[in-house]
């Protein structure tokens, strides 16, 4: 990538800012109030990847492994979690979410979801047509 000028500075100061103010009121849009943010990270990984060992979570969530075994213990205790032997390797376990975590999950990305609706209706055609051809684009930004 070239150096960039001013006004790409200016726009990437602009991206950051206004994706960690949106995320932030995004987060507050949260269906189930007894779950910590990383525990709701947990679920939603194991929604879109399926089942995984407590270690392939810890490097997917960014936390240490010991840190997953409390994180699990806490959702398995609510119901939301179960652990299943490995199929392979019987010293370990396989993590699923539950049909109560599904719920939870959907509902959020329901309640999410309508929220940032009701934002993008205060956008004029031209800017929510902008938006939607900016959306692949800040997906992939946001999974590099």
């Amino acid at each position: 990538m070239p150096e960039m000028s001013e006004d790409d500075l200016l726009a990437v100061s602009q991206l950051r800012s206004s994706a960690m103010r949106l995320a932030r009121r995004l987060r507050h849009q949260r269906v189930e109030e007894s779950l910590s943010p990383t525990e709701m990270g947990v679920l939603g990984t194991l929604a879109r990847c399926g089942k995984a060992t407590p270690g392939e979570l810890a490097r997917r969530e960014h936390v240490q492994p010991p840190s997953m075994t409390r994180i699990i213990a806490m959702l398995e205790e609510k119901g939301l979690v179960r652990r299943e032997p490995h199929q392979e390797d019987r010293r370990q376990v396989v993590v699923s979410s539950t049909e109560q975590a599904e719920e939870i999950l959907n509902e959020s990305r329901r309640r999410r979801n309508a929220w940032l609706a009701g934002l993008a209706e205060g956008l004029d055609e031209e800017e929510w047509e902008r938006l939607k051809a900016a959306a692949p684009v800040l997906y992939k930004l946001a999974n590099l």
